[in-house]
């Protein structure tokens, strides 16, 4: 590796862990709606975390309650038993 290289490579690294803020636009009704999953004290990042980790906790609960390609116990054990 030539120096320029690892000096590519760690000035990634450093900048990597460190983020920048982010801007979006929204418009007056989501950010409404979005203020309304939150108290006064809460940021609008805060909202989003919450919101984002209570979004994949669901599909997660989704998916492993899912029952699409499953069979009753019943008709497991018939499928052994014959």
């Amino acid at each position: 590796m030539t120096n320029e290289n690892a000096e590519n490579l760690i000035n990634y690294i450093y900048y990597s862990g460190h983020s920048m803020p982010s801007t979006i636009q929204l418009s007056n009704e989501a950010k409404a709606l979005l203020g309304s999953f939150g108290t006064k004290e809460d940021t609008y990042e805060d909202i989003v975390i919450r919101v984002c980790k209570l979004a994949t906790k669901a599909q997660l609960g989704e998916f492993l309650l899912a029952s699409d390609g499953t069979v009753s116990l019943a008709e497991a054990r018939k499928m052994i038993n014959g």
